[in-house]
């Protein structure tokens, strides 16, 4: 052996659903040539990040090589795959590859951040290839629930290993490119060292349903639905939202496209190729002058989001449209886990003013785009891979899918996030670990998970904040007597009197007798002012605070 190496190390994606960035490796240790797949973000909630606006992966260990990326190549146009370029680009500096329509996302949000369209760059599909350093990459197309999604081959000196991306076996996905097990056929004839694969459906035992298996159920909801039709759909299901509009305008109703996201897809789908016809639509202010029952909404908003059309529809108005008793409200989408209270405080909204809400629980009118366990191991059967790598999903899916590799007699490789495997010779190894984690876009500012800010914002959510204030003379003596001032805490307390008045009145009571060695020095000075407020808010009212301390002397 030369002493080179191919590695694979997940950054984010491997132990989660969302936040996706897979580094690859080829050289010799510490000197390996990378490329990195997929640069995607994942979404805060308000018990564990409130106030974060997105979650971005921990990229440290390939800032700190960045000499060393030669690309960053992104499968499709997801947010949790391609929302965090334009944030990290930055950092990275390497040309993107994409093929058109996820290039003309990606652009989009490059040019967010200011940065030019040139450094996204459009490859067509397999058997084209782009080669960069040791690497040779092509996009195969590959059924999921946007358009033009693509595995990749990523050819090194020692093999071929294959990344499927998200993807399903689909022959008839009604937008975009069916699943062609030819090609993929094709794809193995060399030989596939690793298939790192899919595992969001791994638990799923039956066969995944097409596309093209809901158009009849929701053409028969809107057809046979007597007001106004609002149906919400995830943005980037291009298939689905163009069911959703043939559905309406085979019944005779005028379609309005609601959220920026929807209309930003078609927009995108239309200019890139990718759909070559779409329903008319009307503007929002049309909308407005058709009868009710030739109507049919088509909006963002199926994850319960709270600034999107669905969650503002469902609190009265929006784009001065509103919703009335004997409307229906369609969720053509599956509940991502963790959004379901938002989803169903939307239902509940709707339904007190008379709103027929349907979900999916029937499965008629919604199918996922992640392979279930039968296509799974059908993607393991046409690629034959030495080894398997499970990615996109929590420990639990990559835990499940290594065993289904075992089950027929492959290697299954268990990686989360931050295990780097030598994936050289014939046997994988964990080569290191690496320190991953979370940066939270806060604002305009990125902030690591560890730097104290969302901890801090949770325990003033729990606990509630004190502001304690004294002023002290040039003789260290108390200027009148502290203050405080209280956020998020009740006003009395167990002794029947303000929690103000007794904080101060136990804190005057500490400066009193206190000492000149406490008194002269601020730090021991804040921390007996910070001790007494906590304890004195904790016999009151039986909570600790956040105490902050705000000591003032005279010159």
């Amino acid at each position: 052996m030369s002493g080179e190496r191919i590695i694979y190390l997940p950054l984010g994606g491997a132990g989660e659903i969302g936040m996706n960035a897979y580094v690859y490796g080829y050289g010799k240790p510490d000197e390996e040539r990378l490329i990195l797949v997929d640069l995607g973000v994942t979404f805060p909630d308000m018990d564990g990040s409130p106030g974060v606006d997105l979650i971005l992966p921990d990229i440290t260990w390939l800032k700190e090589r960045r000499d060393r990326l030669e690309a960053i190549f992104i499968t499709h146009a997801h947010e949790d795959h391609v929302g965090a370029v334009g944030y990290l680009y930055e950092e990275l500096g390497a040309p993107i590859y994409a093929r058109a329509f996820t290039a003309h996302i990606a652009r989009l949000k490059m040019d967010d951040h200011g940065y030019s369209p040139e450094s996204v760059r459009t490859v067509s599909a397999w058997p084209e290839t782009v080669e960069v350093g040791p690497f040779k990459v092509g996009f195969v197309p590959i059924s999921h629930s946007i358009p033009e999604s693509s595995g990749l081959v990523i050819d090194t000196p020692q093999g071929r290993v294959v990344h499927s991306g998200d993807f399903k076996i689909d022959v008839t996905p009604v937008v975009g490119e069916p699943f062609d097990r030819d090609l993929w056929e094709e794809v193995a004839k060399p030989g596939v060292k690793a298939l790192v694969c899919d595992s969001t459906n791994v638990f799923s035992e039956h066969a995944g349903r097409s596309e093209a298996s809901v158009g009849p159920e929701i053409e028969k909801l809107v057809r046979d639905a007597s007001g106004m039709v609002v149906a919400t759909t995830f943005a980037s299901n291009v298939a689905r939202v163009k069911t959703l509009a043939e559905a309406a305008d085979r019944a005779g109703r005028s379609i309005c496209l609601l959220g920026r996201a929807m209309r930003r897809m078609i927009e995108a789908s239309i200019k890139t190729g990718v759909l070559d016809s779409f329903p008319t639509v009307v503007s929002p202010e049309e909308a407005t002058q058709i009868p009710r029952e030739n109507l049919m909404l088509i909006v963002t908003g199926s994850q319960g989001e709270r600034r999107a059309a669905s969650a503002q529809l469902a609190r009265g108005k929006y784009n001065g449209i509103t919703m009335k008793e004997g409307d229906t409200f369609l969720f053509s989408s599956k509940t991502i886990p963790g959004n379901e209270r938002g989803v169903i405080r939307i239902m509940n909204q709707f339904s007190e003013q008379g709103v027929d809400v349907v979900d999916d629980s029937s499965g008629h009118y919604h199918v996922s785009g992640h392979a279930n366990r039968p296509d799974i191991q059908e993607m393991h059967r046409l690629l034959n891979p030495q080894v398997v790598l499970p990615m996109h999903g929590e420990h639990r899916h990559l835990r499940e899918h290594v065993k289904l590799a075992g089950m027929a007699g492959r290697t299954g490789v268990l990686a989360v996030n931050g295990m780097m495997i030598d994936l050289s010779g014939n046997e994988p190894t964990v080569a290191e670990y690496v320190e991953t984690g979370r940066t939270y876009l806060d604002g305009t500012t990125k902030i690591g998970a560890l730097d104290g800010v969302v901890r801090d914002r949770i325990r003033m959510a729990l606990n509630g904040h004190v502001i304690v204030t004294v002023i002290l003379d040039e003789d260290d003596e108390l200027l009148g007597e502290p203050w405080c001032e209280v956020m998020g805490l009740p006003e009395m307390g167990r002794s029947n009197a303000s929690l103000v008045d007794a904080l101060e009145e136990d804190l005057s009571q500490f400066i009193g007798r206190a000492g000149a060695k406490t008194i002269t020095d601020d730090d021991k000075l804040e921390e007996g002012l910070r001790r007494v407020a906590r304890q004195t808010t904790q016999n009151e009212i039986g909570k600790k605070p956040e105490v902050s301390v705000i000591i003032s002397r005279l010159a």
